[in-house]
C-alpha cells in the first residue's frame, strides 16, 4: 500500500478505530528498540546538560511538581 492509500483509508476509520491504530504503532516503535539518530546540535546540547546536571549546577525537578506549577501558571 503506498502511503496516501493508508492515509485514505485510515481517514475512513472512526475515532475510536483511529485510537486504536495509534497505540498499535506506539507500542511497535517502543518494541522495536531502534535508536533514535540524534543531530549534532542535540548531542551538544545533551552532553552540555549532563555536565550541568553532573557538577550539581542543574536543578532537578520531579513531574509532580512541574505538573502542579504549570496547572497553577495557566489557571
Amino acid at each position: 500500500m503506498l502511503p496516501n492509500e493508508i492515509l485514505q483509508a485510515v481517514k475512513k476509520l472512526d475515532l475510536s478505530e483511529k485510537l486504536l491504530l495509534v497505540e498499535d504503532i506506539w507500542d511497535n516503535i517502543a518494541s522495536s528498540n531502534a535508536t533514535i539518530p540524534l543531530h549534532e546540535w542535540q548531542r551538544k546540547e545533551l552532553a552540555k546538560r549532563y555536565k550541568e546536571y553532573t557538577s550539581g549546577k542543574m536543578a532537578m525537578h520531579d513531574w509532580q511538581s512541574v505538573h502542579d506549577e504549570l496547572r497553577d501558571k495557566y489557571k
